[in-house]
């Protein structure tokens, strides 16, 4: 396994190696860390060997054009995504392209994967692997697929480990913890998210993990009476009661794009005695912000209103203006995108040397919409 991490040494030397030709706000600082401001996504794709390659090439062209930040999931693509970035960054590291600590790599955990294809009989491939062995008991499994007691978390990041060949994992998030609030109750929920916060910190002992965070659709955007809503105040504080204000709960991630501004443009959560946007209480408590969806999957890469390209000029295609959007939101840290490919590299790969669209131009857009 590859062993070390991302470090301040190691993510400085990349931008002033590969990343030499960005943009300087291209990079962003976080905890001593300097992190692209576009990275990589592996969720979407087939489950199939050309898919593999394709992501592989674009893992290994992104690293190539400035873009330091890879993120995956145990369950995307029956664990296929995360071995495919593996293979990756170990072959990216044996040529000498890159080192293991010039990448910020992260993943998540929480759905139960297959592996590597649909299993002819699902039932029976989660007992057989999960329930049988006791990694997890049925009356913890949420809506037959998602699961966060420490012992299956234990599992998972193991096995994402694996998948990925590195023995330490940047960022490690809870993936859509907001699913338990399906068949919970709030005080329940709050007591899985203590065992599984309490977990992961172990992690960061052990060497595993480095910091871990939240991986959400809908938690962080609702309104506060709706069910699934999650507080972000509420989860540092939970984080600081179980690790002080030490703690490793210091990034998140969620959709943000030009359809789902919620994030910069709602006032949904509390931050002492304010209600605030979420950037806005992610930012006083000094957590990071990872979007997903920045191009909404696809569905903002064609067909833009004109407006967003007077407002975001100096691009040549929709999805990389609907990319400048995001990254130019402030609070924004890096914004996540799905690349399964070289040329989507290549597109996406543009904004490397482009700076993000300051305020005053930036906020003319939404006073024009």
């Amino acid at each position: 396994m590859i062993t070390g991490f991302a470090t301040a040494e190691g993510t400085a030397a990349y931008r002033a190696g590969l990343g030499a030709a960005a943009a300087p706000e291209h990079f962003r600082s976080w905890r001593g860390l300097t992190l692209s401001s576009v990275g990589i996504g592996t969720y979407l794709g087939a489950e199939d060997d050309a898919t593999d390659r394709s992501y592989r090439a674009a893992v290994t062209r992104a690293l190539a054009v400035g873009i330091n930040v890879a993120d995956s999931a145990v369950n995307y693509r029956y664990q296929r995504s995360e071995r495919a970035v593996g293979v990756a960054l170990r072959d990216v590291i044996a040529s000498g392209g890159v080192t293991r600590e010039q990448v910020v790599l992260a993943t998540k955990g929480g759905f139960v994967p297959f592996d590597g294809a649909m299993p002819p009989n699902p039932g029976a491939y989660l007992a057989e692997t999960y329930i049988g062995p006791g990694i997890l008991r049925p009356e913890d499994l949420v809506g037959g697929c998602h699961c966060l007691t420490p012992r299956y978390l234990a599992d998972q990041l193991d096995r994402s480990r694996a998948n990925l060949g590195v023995e330490t994992i940047d960022v490690y998030y809870l993936h859509n913890p907001e699913m338990q609030l399906s068949a919970v109750d709030r005080p329940t929920f709050r007591a899985r998210m203590r065992a599984a916060f309490e977990f992961l910190e172990g992690a960061v002992g052990d060497g595993k993990i480095r910091v871990f965070g939240t991986a959400t659709w809908n938690g962080f955007r609702q309104p506060p009476a709706a069910p699934d809503y999650l507080s972000l105040e509420d989860l540092a504080l939970l984080a600081a009661e179980v690790a002080g204000e030490a703690h490793h709960f210091r990034v998140i991630q969620l959709p943000y794009n030009l359809a789902m501004t919620e994030a910069f443009t709602t006032a949904n959560q509390r931050a002492g005695g304010d209600t605030v946007t979420l950037l806005a209480v992610a930012q006083r408590l000094g957590i990071y912000i990872m979007s997903s969806a920045s191009i909404y999957q696809g569905q903002l890469a064609r067909g833009l209103p004109e407006v967003v390209g007077r407002f975001l000029p100096g691009l040549d295609t929709d999805a990389q203006r609907a990319l400048q959007f995001v990254r130019s939101t402030p609070g924004i840290g890096t914004a996540l995108v799905g690349m399964k490919g070289v040329a989507h590299v290549e597109e996406n790969g543009r904004l490397v040397a482009v700076p993000p669209v300051p305020w005053p131009e930036f906020g003319k857009l939404f006073q024009e919409a």
